[in-house]
Formats: C-alpha cells, structure tokens, sequence
C-alpha cells in the first residue's frame, strides 16, 4: 500500500504553494493558495559540479528515507539548507530540482505578507508532510540583521523591529517577525508539528545574516551557488546546443577552460548568450568566449579578480565569525566593559 501511495504521489502534478493573504484564511480555512508545479529543472539539468550535486542527492535520499533514524535518535524529520551566493547561480532552480528529486510540493514562504509570529507558526501548522518549505532572499524579507539594543532600558528598539508604520504590539502586534520567532518556526518546538519537511533559505548576501542564522543545528548544509565553473559550463553547453564535450574543438575548449574562472560570469550570465544563439551553435560558442574573455579584461583592470583561495570558505568564514551588531542573539550589553575602556 506505501509503495502504491508512493507511485500514484510522483505521478500527480505537484503544487506551489503561496500565503498571498498574509495569514487571513479562505473559505475553506486555508492560509495557502496554490498552483501546479511543472518548473523543469533537474539534477540533471543544474550547472553545478556533479561532485556537488551528487552530494546534495545522496543527502536528500538518505533524509527521505531516514523516518526510523530520525525517530531512533529523538529528532523531528525535517532539514534544513541554506543556498547563498551570487544572483543568477541556480538557487531558485536548485529548489526546483530539490522538489522534482522527492516529488515533494513547495510552500513559497513571503515573510513580508507575515504581521507576526502568531500567524508564522498558522502558516506552519498549515503544511503538509513531504514538503519544501522555502523563504528566498531571507536577508531583505524582513528586519532581521543590525538589531539594536536600547543600552539604557535593554529593549529592542520598537522601529528596527516592526520596520516603519506599523504599530509595535509586542510579539504578536504590528510587523513584528522576531529572529527568534523565525528560529523557532525552523528548529524550535512549532516546527515538529509534522513530518519530512525541508526548510530552505537563499540569500545573495550571506555576510548579512545574523549569525543566529548560521550556527550549528539551525541549517544542516550550506551549499554555495558559485559562477560558472568549467563543469558547470559544460552541462549548459549540452543542455541549450545538444554539445558533449566530444562535439568541440580542442582549442576551443582549452580557450573556455582557462577563462571561465576569470570571467566570473553566473549560470544565467551564460545562458542568455546560448539561449539567443541556440539555432546557430558555433556562433553561440564563439559569441561566448568573446564575452567571457571580455569580461574577464575587465575583472582583471578592476582589480576584482578573486584570489582562488576558496571564494565559499571565505564568505561564510566572515558571516560566522563577524557578529551583526546588537544581533538579538547577543550577550547582554558590556557597558561596564566600555567604561573601562574609557578610563584607561
């Protein structure tokens, strides 16, 4: 009967969930509208390192069929991903590949549609089991970087919280979506209440986040989304002109090679050079190096040309260990510790 429910499940369309009414219910009691899901994108088809993307499918195999290990070690069934890097690198379609490997629907998160806490954890009840529940670009949905403490009467200043014009009501009043409201809404008692679940969050500017974000326990992987790789380029080339790396010439592949790290182009970048070219292959490649090349140049004039000491380890290295100021996860203020300073 599993199996049957199983097959008859990835047959079905999936759907694509969005709280458009902020937490306000339909006729039916529902916070959520939906419609079918039919992005194409798959594993196969993602530009990334297939090193890379073979990693990420074995994590989500062993998560979906992991129900007794979760149970065995006292753990809710869920997981988390945080996807970063530059826009234009595939983390919307890396989502959509995610979906489309475990036939699982997905619950587009808007916080900015969210008044509070109160109707966050509704929307959460609201979910259903073999789901992927997805906020994008979490470091401008709402307010939840630089907080500042009041050092006088050690509050949160009412304005950083509920943002301008609305009115602060505590917890559960206003615009007033906390960090803590967000963590527990992943990690926190609300989010057992359901079964193999996956949150995922995306963000252009991982260095915004506040480290509450990032520490161990609240995202199980962090999967950098880079520019185009050499690997990555030549999944496109099949994907838009039907290429195998056979079907190129050697020098021309040498040329692609060498420049593609420098060019510092994303997926997207490339795409639009072979996707307006797909009808004439050779001038699709010959119009991408050229553009490669030249934006390569002028990496290299401005001086942006990255130091290839792991551009991933960096970034997240400096979000980890560069606290945001007054983060509402902060040690109580070291007022006592400033004074001194002062003295001396």
């Amino acid at each position: 009967m599993e199996r049957s429910n199983e097959i008859r499940r990835k047959n079905q369309d999936r759907l694509l969930y969005t709280n458009s009414r902020g937490g306000s219910l339909d006729s039916r009691g529902h916070p959520w509208e939906s419609v079918p899901f039919k992005h194409p994108s798959t594993f196969d088809t993602l530009a990334m390192h297939p090193q890379k993307k073979q990693e990420i499918m074995d994590d989500l195999e062993d998560f979906a069929n992991g129900q007794s290990f979760y149970q065995k070690t006292g753990r809710a069934w869920k997981r988390g991903y945080l996807l970063y890097g530059p826009p234009g690198t595939g983390k919307s379609s890396m989502i959509a590949a995610m979906a489309n490997y475990l036939s699982y629907d997905i619950y587009d998160l808007e916080l900015t549609e969210v008044h509070n806490n109160s109707e966050l954890r509704k929307l959460l009840m609201k979910t259903s089991s073999k789901s992927i529940i997805v906020i994008e670009d979490i470091d401008c949905s709402v307010n939840l970087t630089n907080r500042k403490k009041n050092n006088k009467r050690n509050y949160c200043d009412p304005e950083v919280r509920c943002g301008s014009g609305s009115a602060c009501g505590g917890e559960d009043g206003g615009n007033s979506i906390t960090l803590s409201g967000l963590l527990n809404f992943t990690d926190g008692l609300w989010s057992c209440c359901g079964s193999e679940r996956i949150f995922v969050f995306t963000t252009n500017h991982i260095e915004k986040l506040d480290p509450a974000l990032l520490r161990s326990g609240r995202m199980d992987m962090h999967i950098y989304m880079s520019y185009c790789s050499y690997h990555a380029l030549k999944i496109l080339l099949k994907n838009y002109l039907g290429y195998e790396e056979s079907d190129l010439d050697y020098h021309v592949l040498k040329e692609l090679s060498d420049v593609v790290d420098k060019a510092e182009m994303t997926p997207a970048d490339i795409s639009e050079v072979l996707i307006k070219n797909r009808n004439y292959k050779q001038k699709a490649v010959t119009e991408l190096l050229e553009a490669m090349k030249t934006r390569a140049d002028r990496n290299f004039k401005c001086g942006s040309l990255r130091d290839k000491i792991s551009d991933e380890e960096e970034q997240e290295k400096r979000a980890l260990e560069t606290p945001n100021e007054g983060s509402e996860f902060e040690e109580p203020c070291k007022e006592g510790e400033n004074k001194e300073k002062m003295k001396s």
